[in-house]
């Protein structure tokens, strides 16, 4: 990822987050790939990424929207990669009504405020996923898929809560806890 952009991102318990950074650190330590470490990134789901945004315009939805929700169940199930120029390897969510819907809401909030959605990100496009490597080498695509395959899936918690970030490298804007209307 060497454009830059903005991202609305979901972040996990901390039991979750750490299964996640276990995956992480073991292709890390296999020099496979460590650049999510090294643009100081959290474990996420991106719920929507766009090139040009003004933070503090989302703010105020992200808020507001957050405080309507709860925590949210995840199990992280399957393990997969897409097909595109940046080779990354994900840890995927099983695909809930809750998840979905609470992806489908965010983007009604934020079309009522005028934002638009990117194809990718429309509620019918939208593929969720962690990601744990980013820029694999294709000759190493399988070696990860092992390593990953001995974390022990499906790992399960809570999506906690819902942050704004650049990158990269990343800077977060500002997070809010769901279900929580205390200031963040």
């Amino acid at each position: 990822m060497s454009e830059g952009g903005y991202a609305i991102e979901l972040y996990f318990d901390p039991a979750l987050e750490n299964q996640v950074l276990k995956a992480w650190n073991v292709l890390a330590r296999r020099q496979i790939s460590s650049q999510l470490i090294e643009i100081e990134s959290r474990p996420h789901i991106t719920l929507y990424s766009t090139p040009f945004i003004d933070p503090t315009k989302l703010e105020s939805i992200i808020k507001t929207f957050a405080s309507k929700q709860e925590p949210l169940p995840l199990s992280l199930s399957t393990i997969g990669c897409l097909p595109n120029d940046n080779n990354i390897l994900f840890l995927g969510p099983t695909p809930s009504l809750s998840l979905l819907q609470f992806h489908s809401q965010l983007c009604d909030a934020m079309r009522k405020e005028g934002i638009e959605i990117s194809e990718e990100y429309r509620p019918d496009n939208w593929i969720p996923y962690c990601a744990v490597a980013q820029d694999v080498p294709k000759a190493r695509m399988g070696e990860s898929l092992c390593v990953l395959r001995d974390l022990k899936l499906p790992v399960a918690g809570y999506a906690m809560d819902i942050g704004l970030v650049e990158f990269s490298p990343v800077r977060e804007f500002f997070s809010f806890v769901l279900g929580n209307t205390l200031e963040g």
